[in-house]
């Protein structure tokens, strides 16, 4: 269960991040709203993944599976580019997260 609350935060960080984005620094109403509303629900949803998961283990696969969907978003929708020090970022950032769930014993498996 932790992890399906995990993937729900994941998804509407996502979704809230993209739509602060699209709201074009706040001067569009409903990009805003859901902006809002997704990180409303996306904090919910980390909170109960806190109850299974100590906070910096959440945060950081949070925050970095959030990192890698962001930059997926941003190149193939908003066209951002990046250059090859982001990518090679970008990987370090997934080996550290596969490195917290292969071999850690504080995540819940």
């Amino acid at each position: 269960m932790p992890y399906l609350y995990l993937a729900i935060a994941v998804a509407f960080e996502t979704i809230a991040t993209s739509a602060m984005q699209a709201s074009q620094q706040f001067t569009r109403l409903w990009p805003s709203v859901l902006m809002v509303v997704g990180y409303g629900i996306s904090f919910y949803f980390m909170a109960l993944t806190l109850r299974f998961m100590p906070v910096g283990v959440v945060y950081a696969l949070w925050s970095g599976l959030g990192i890698i969907l962001i930059a997926t978003i941003g190149y193939t929708v908003f066209g951002q580019k990046l250059d090859l020090p982001a990518v090679i970022g970008l990987g370090l950032i997934i080996l550290g997260i596969a490195t917290i769930q292969l071999f850690s014993n504080t995540t819940t498996h």
